[in-house]
């Protein structure tokens, strides 16, 4: 028989005691067709706290748990996700020249966990993504990381282009991973406050987070494939940073 997942809440009163409490919560999955006063305040401390809140039916909230989740799973984060506009501050306090890595639709567990493995070894300060359409701070994407997860920060954000305005403002140029680019990773400067953003494999950045950022690059290969898995591309960008810095 299968165990129970741990990293679950189920349940009204749970969940919305879960969300009320200010528990780090990954996202929320509500039964299609579910109206009424629960529905309202349940959207009201999704919104309120930020965590993502999707509709799905009810057979598949049945196969997430054998309990009695009456229309409602809450995920919960292995950690309490961060907001840029309170790392950034502390990190020019602390005298850091900051390294940041925004991914935009990385959706696969797995990726994720390599790319923060691979962060953390290079000493980039922490990890931007978004609420939606993003790998989260779940326990098998902190068990790909080593661990890594819980040491470095993780900021949740609703809109990728207004963060990356954000940073721009706050003096962080950011550099955008894309196919397209004319420019090579070699010709950047590395060593200034940097965000470099990645995107999925296959789809790349959103159109508009390319727009916004200052410049786009892209990586020298020599092979016909047509990029390297988004994992291994993270280690070659934050190994060729740590370099320029050291």
């Amino acid at each position: 028989m299968a165990r129970e997942r741990e990293d679950l809440v189920y349940g009204r009163h749970p969940v919305l005691e879960a969300l009320a409490s200010g528990r780090p919560v990954d996202k929320v999955f509500l039964q299609q067709g579910t109206r009424g006063e629960f529905e309202k305040e349940l959207r009201g401390l999704c919104k309120l706290h930020e965590v993502p809140f999707t509709i799905i039916p009810q057979a598949k909230l049945g196969r997430m748990t054998r309990g009695n989740h009456q229309g409602v799973i809450a995920q919960l984060a292995a950690a309490a996700y961060q907001k840029t506009e309170n790392l950034l501050p502390l990190l020019y306090e602390q005298g850091h020249t900051p390294l940041l890595l925004l991914l935009d639709g990385v959706t696969d567990v797995r990726n994720l966990g390599a790319i923060a493995r691979s962060a953390e070894v290079c000493g980039a300060h922490g990890i931007i993504i978004p609420q939606k359409n993003s790998a989260g701070l779940t326990p098998d994407a902190v068990k790909s990381s080593a661990g890594a997860l819980l040491r470095l920060p993780v900021c949740r954000e609703k809109s990728l282009v207004n963060t990356v305005e954000l940073l721009q403002m706050s003096g962080v140029k950011v550099i955008a991973s894309d196919l397209a680019a004319t420019k090579y990773l070699h010709e950047l400067q590395l060593t200034e406050p940097l965000c470099i953003v990645m995107g999925a494999e296959g789809e790349g950045i959103s159109q508009g987070v390319a727009r916004a950022a200052d410049v786009t690059f892209k990586i020298p290969q020599a092979g016909t494939l047509n990029s390297f898995n988004v994992s291994v591309a993270a280690g070659i960008l934050l190994f060729e940073a740590m370099k320029a810095r050291m």
